[in-house]
C-alpha cells in the first residue's frame, strides 16, 4: 500500500513512527507493507515512490523542523501536486482542524477523490462542515473515505456505534467528546480551581492550546458530534445544525450545588433530535461521569439499551493507530476487489 502524508505534526510523526516500528509485525499478521511515497507539510515535501526512509524522515523534520530538507529537488511541491503525481493507493490528511472553512483539508480531500485515491482524515473541518457531500464524491468516485481517529482518538467509538450495533437502531447518543475540556471541569470539581486557573494548568500539561476557543467554546465536540450523527445514525447535519455553549461560564460554585444533588458537571455533547453541545448536570452515578482526559460515549438503542464506550480521546499514538486501523480496512476492500 502507497500512501501519500499531508501534515506532519504530532500526528504525522506518530504514524510514521508506528508504521517503522511495526513494519515487520503488520507484514505478518496482516501482509500488508505500507509505505509512504511522499509527505507534505508547512514548508515543504518530500517524494520516494520506492517509499521513504521513513527513519530519516523524522530526522530530518526533528533537526530542521521540516520535510522539505528530505531531498530537495522536489521540496517546492505543494499537496495537491504531490497527489496529482505521486502513485499512491492512500491520502492521509493529518493537517490541522479548521473549522470556518476546512482548508486546506476541504481541498486536498476533495483532489485526492479527484485522483481516485482513497482518503483517511484526522482533521475534523471538512467533516464536520460537508460530511454528506464529502461522502457521495467519494461514492461518485468509487473510492474510500475514512475517518475513525476523528472521534476518541486510538478508541473505535465510531466504529462500535456503526459495526457494533449493526441490526439495532440507534435512537440517541450522548457523550464527552472532548479531553481538555473534561480535564478542566475535573480540575473545577476536585481542586476549586477557577476556569481561568484550570485553563492555565490545562495549557501547562499540553491539554490546551495556547488559543483554546476551539475545546473550551465547544467547537471541537461539535464538529465531533457532527461526524458521528451522519455516520452512525444516518443524519444529514453540519456545524450549523448544532447549539452550541462552552464552559466559560462554569464555576466552581456550580459544582458546589451539583455535588448537593448528587451531580456533577460535565461537556455533553448529544443527538436526537435537536444535536446540542452544553455543560450539562449529570449523576455522579452515570457512566459519562469520567474524570480528566477520557473521553466517553453512551449510545442509545432500541432494542440492546444503553451502551457505553470509555478511552482515551486524543494524544499521537492513540490517533495514528486509528489511522493504522484505517489502513487495514482500505487494504481489505483492495484485496477483495483484486480477487473479483
Amino acid at each position: 500500500m502507497r500512501i501519500i502524508l499531508a501534515g506532519l505534526g504530532v500526528v504525522g510523526k506518530s504514524l510514521v513512527r508506528l508504521l517503522h516500528e511495526r513494519s515487520d509485525e503488520l507484514f505478518k499478521e496482516y501482509s500488508i507493507r505500507p509505505r509512504i511515497v511522499a509527505i507534505s507539510d508547512l514548508s515543504g515535501s518530500a517524494i520516494d515512490t520506492r517509499g521513504l526512509d521513513l527513519k530519516r524522515v523524522l530526522d530530518v523534520k526533528e533537526k530542521s523542523g521540516s520535510i522539505s530538507g528530505y531531498n530537495k529537488e522536489v521540496a517546492s511541491l505543494d499537496t495537491n501536486e504531490l497527489i496529482e503525481k505521486t502513485e499512491a493507493e492512500v491520502f492521509v490528511d493529518a493537517t490541522p482542524t479548521n473549522v470556518r472553512d476546512g482548508e486546506p483539508g476541504m481541498t486536498y480531500l476533495k483532489h485526492a477523490m479527484k485522483f481516485h485515491k482513497n482518503v483517511i482524515s484526522v482533521n475534523k473541518g471538512p467533516l464536520a462542515l460537508a460530511l454528506p457531500a464529502l461522502t457521495e464524491l467519494a461514492e461518485l468516485n468509487h473510492i474510500k473515505l475514512r475517518f475513525s481517529g476523528t472521534v476518541g482518538g486510538g478508541t473505535p467509538m465510531l466504529e462500535f456505534g456503526k459495526r457494533c450495533l449493526e441490526g439495532d437502531h440507534i435512537v440517541s447518543i450522548r457523550g464527552i467528546l472532548n479531553g481538555t475540556t473534561n480535564f478542566m471541569l475535573t480540575q473545577m470539581e476536585e481542586q476549586g480551581l477557577s476556569f481561568d486557573n484550570a485553563l492555565n494548568l490545562a495549557k501547562k500539561k499540553g491539554y490546551a492550546e495556547a488559543e483554546p476557543s476551539l475545546d473550551v467554546d465547544g467547537i471541537d465536540a461539535a464538529a465531533k458530534l457532527v461526524i458521528m450523527a451522519n455516520l452512525v445514525m444516518g443524519k444529514k447535519v453540519t456545524m450549523k445544525n448544532v447549539e452550541v455553549q462552552g464552559i466559560r461560564r462554569v464555576t466552581p460554585h456550580d459544582f458546589v450545588k451539583a455535588a448537593k444533588k448528587g451531580s456533577t458537571i460535565r461537556l455533553i455533547a448529544s443527538v436526537s433530535d435537536k444535536l446540542v453541545v452544553k455543560p450539562t448536570e449529570i449523576s455522579i452515578h452515570d457512566p459519562l461521569a469520567v474524570s480528566g482526559v477520557l473521553n466517553a460515549v453512551t449510545f442509545t438503542s432500541k432494542f440492546a439499551g444503553d451502551l457505553t464506550v470509555v478511552g482515551a480521546g486524543a494524544g499521537g499514538y492513540e490517533t495514528a493507530s486509528a489511522i493504522l486501523r484505517d489502513m487495514l480496512d482500505i487494504n481489505e476492500s483492495l484485496v477483495v476487489a483484486a480477487r473479483n
